[in-house]
């Protein structure tokens, strides 16, 4: 090898380094906080929902916020716990109650909610205090497995606190059962609300969106591919990454077409919400979002199949430039059926019955 091509291997090399690097300070804590533990229990137990310090952009911290302010609403004394003092996502808009855990004290009857993420330290919050991991991606489970093994299985079944495991989509729940038999696991039904998320008064224009922030490379062939053959012509393609909820509303309300490329998903929100502002959705469906993915509003390609999501995406296109009519009778069927599976009144109950103090 020439000297010249070692030192771009070398230069490689580091770049590479400097990647893990920012991808691992990109990473949430997975630390439990400290939490004082009370003698006596209180008047209102409360349930206290650990919540990483993670001030970017997540489905999944976004979801605690709103599981403690449905609580709240219901009656149910909830608070999410941050580590640092003061600290509060401002990427959305919120009033959702929070404690820094120097200020907690947990009493015996309380609920302490706890995230699958943080399975390396899950053993070390207080003894004695009814645990449920809310566990919004098996897959991370999964990979926590396969890195820790029987250490990363421990919160799950050798944890006498833990009353039980909270999924938020069947497929997560079928395959927790299969990992960890005997273990309780129930089932969250998200609640999407329809003043914000639902179908526009008119007929969208040609526009495709799309969510980037998975399998981006992907993406990125699919719509080449698409554009290579000419289907993209007199259409915007639009990315809905780093946009406010109501950015993010509006936008897909304005889109026909929704591409979605969930990857191993807990649920996958995304393409659920562009079904309910009257999207037609095509794509990969992540796994969990099977039970959403109901054919002829959502149409699943196999997995990984970068030509058959482009075939697919095509025929689609196609179809709603023929026949718009049926097309937007087939978007307000899906918007229809995300009302009638996802809404806030179900999340309230599953929220309810799964997190309050017994």
């Amino acid at each position: 090898m020439r000297p010249r091509d070692i030192d771009s291997a070398k230069a490689a090399g580091r770049a590479l380094v400097r990647r893990a690097e920012v991808a691992v300070r990109r990473r949430p804590s997975t630390t439990v906080p400290a939490l004082r533990v009370a003698a006596e229990p209180s008047a209102a137990p409360s349930v206290w929902v650990i919540t990483p310090d993670w001030n970017r952009a997540s489905g999944g911290v976004r979801k605690l916020y709103r599981a403690v302010d449905v609580l709240n609403a219901a009656g149910v004394p909830a608070a999410v716990v941050h580590q640092r003092p003061g600290f509060s996502c401002t990427w959305f808009e919120h009033e959702t109650r929070i404690v820094p855990a120097p200020r907690v004290t947990v009493g015996p009857r309380d609920v302490i909610v706890v995230p699958e993420i943080y399975w390396p330290s899950i053993r070390r919050l207080p003894s004695g205090i009814r645990q449920v991991i809310y566990n919004q991606n098996a897959y991370l489970t999964l990979e926590a497995l396969a890195e820790g093994g029987r250490a990363a299985a421990a919160p799950y079944v050798d944890n006498p606190d833990l009353a039980a495991i909270a999924v938020v989509s069947d497929e997560n729940a079928e395959l927790l059962r299969y990992a960890f038999p005997g273990v309780p696991v129930q089932r969250i039904r998200h609640g999407l609300d329809p003043a914000l998320l639902h179908p526009p008064a008119q007929p969208p224009g040609r526009r495709i969106a799309y969510m980037p922030r998975r399998r981006a490379d992907e993406a990125r062939q699919v719509i080449e591919l698409l554009r290579l053959r000419g289907v993209l012509e007199g259409w915007e393609v639009i990315s809905i990454e780093r946009r406010s909820e109501a950015e993010v509303a509006e936008l897909l309300r304005g889109s026909r077409i929704f591409l979605s490329f969930s990857e191993r998903e807990g649920f996958g929100l995304p393409p659920c919400e562009a079904l309910a502002c009257g999207c037609l959705v095509v794509g990969f469906d992540g796994f969990a979002g099977r039970e959403f993915f109901r054919p002829p509003f959502a149409t699943a390609v196999a997995n990984g199949d970068v030509a058959a999501f482009a075939r697919a995406a095509e025929a689609l296109v196609h179809w709603t430039e023929e026949d718009p009519a049926a097309a937007h009778a087939v978007a307000a069927d899906g918007a229809r059926f995300v009302r009638e599976h996802y809404s806030p009144e179900a999340e309230r109950h599953d929220l309810v019955e799964v997190f309050a103090p017994r």
